[in-house]
């Protein structure tokens, strides 16, 4: 990450990264160079290990993104001065259609066979609901955490969010065998949008059935809404208890904006500011101490730690997210942070642990982790316009 462990490599330079898979499942890799990833500099990482129900075929990881026609620098310039302007098209893993060119991505299912599917948001901005017609969805993984299965009609993912998913393709006979659209509906309340919202589409097509062709089938009713599924449904398999505490006592890093000169998200009241000459993890190692406008959080102790991220005056639902860590969520709630509401709604055996969460418009959630992974780790929105958020230096 330029500006917190490295300075950014400049053009013609390599680095090799060496690193130890301790977890198992479904990532992606990307640039934190400005908004460099939004022009195409990422891609998926999948790590095999269990599974928490069965299926026959791993289709890998499938992507979905909004795309701009203008490059991302420029459009993170006018997104500074005047706001995130409308994207031009949505892609499936890299494919869609935009006026008489292009295709979509397809994939072929055998009667009777299960499938997993790794879904991926590496979008900039926009929340999509992933729905396949006529079928549904196990959800068996959040992020990088198995969770018991459970099934839904559609799902949604924010900025960074992965989810796994088995679909179990129907029995063999006529009336099946035919085309299916696999659909991403950009979630409005979370997403400036994009010129054509109903026709992000891939294709699932049968064995056995057409092999050309759009299908005709009708999806199911998508609810227009940019929260996470809920607490009770994203049960980690193996399961981890948070030590109950005073939430009152948690610190609360509101999550808010400065419109003047330029448009800069803040986040525990400071827009964040580093220097990539002078990487914070470089100031650690020589002097300890850093410029306010690093935004640094310290975490001394091997302990765990508790915070309220509360959204103040933003109509968006923002994904929040850590790196190095693995956070709970104890609780996500509307309004103004409630210490009351939140302890007597929170979740202290076996909450959902990931590292992606959906902060809720005008609202807040209470996240903890054990500070168990010493570094510079940074806590920040997935939408790229925000810039990078608070660090945090366990020791």
């Amino acid at each position: 990450m330029n500006g917190v462990t490295q300075c950014p490599l400049a053009p013609g330079e390599t680095l090799t990264y060496t690193w130890r898979a301790t977890q198992y499942g479904t990532s992606w890799y990307h640039s934190h160079y400005a908004v460099q990833y939004a022009e195409g500099l990422l891609g998926p990482i999948i790590i095999n290990g269990p599974a928490s129900a069965n299926y026959d075929t791993d289709l890998g990881a499938v992507m979905v993104t909004e795309w701009y026609h203008k490059t991302a620098f420029s459009t993170w310039h006018y997104a500074e001065t005047v706001g995130l302007p409308q994207a031009q098209n949505g892609l499936i893993h890299g494919q869609n259609v935009f006026g008489s060119g292009g295709s979509r991505w397809n994939a072929t299912f055998i009667p009777g066979k299960k499938y997993r599917m790794r879904f991926i948001n590496t979008g900039v901005e926009s929340g999509f609901r992933l729905s396949l017609d006529d079928h549904q969805f196990k959800v068996i993984s959040a992020d990088f955490v198995p969770i018991t299965p459970y099934t839904v009609d559609s799902i949604l993912i924010g900025d960074g969010q992965r989810y796994d998913v088995i679909i179990e393709a129907k029995t063999n006979s006529t009336a099946n065998l035919k085309n299916y659209w696999l659909r991403a509906t950009v979630q409005t309340p979370c997403s400036t949008g994009v010129d054509n919202p109903t026709n992000i589409k891939g294709i699932v097509r049968y064995a056995g059935g057409p092999t050309s062709g759009d299908p005709t089938t009708t999806g199911v009713t998508i609810p227009q809404n940019c929260a996470d599924e809920p607490i009770s449904s994203l049960v980690p398999v193996v399961p981890k208890a948070v030590p109950q505490v005073d939430l009152s006592t948690a610190q609360n890093l509101f999550w808010g904006v400065n419109v003047s000169p330029v448009i800069r998200w803040t986040f525990g009241n400071v827009s964040t500011h580093v220097d990539w000459n002078h990487p914070t993890l470089q100031l650690l190692e020589s002097t300890g101490t850093y410029p306010p406008e690093y935004n640094i959080i310290e975490l001394p102790d091997h302990k765990w730690y508790y915070f309220v991220i509360e959204e103040i005056a933003v109509r968006f639902a923002h994904p929040i997210h850590l790196h190095g860590h693995d956070f709970h969520i104890l609780y996500q709630g509307n309004g103004t942070f409630n210490a009351t509401e939140a302890a007597l709604g929170a979740r202290w055996s076996n909450p959902p642990r990931r590292d992606v969460a959906m902060l809720p418009a005008r609202g807040y959630m209470v996240i903890a982790f054990e500070a168990d992974n010493p570094g510079i780790w940074l806590l920040h929105c997935h939408i790229v316009s925000c810039p990078p958020p608070p660090l945090l230096s366990p020791k």
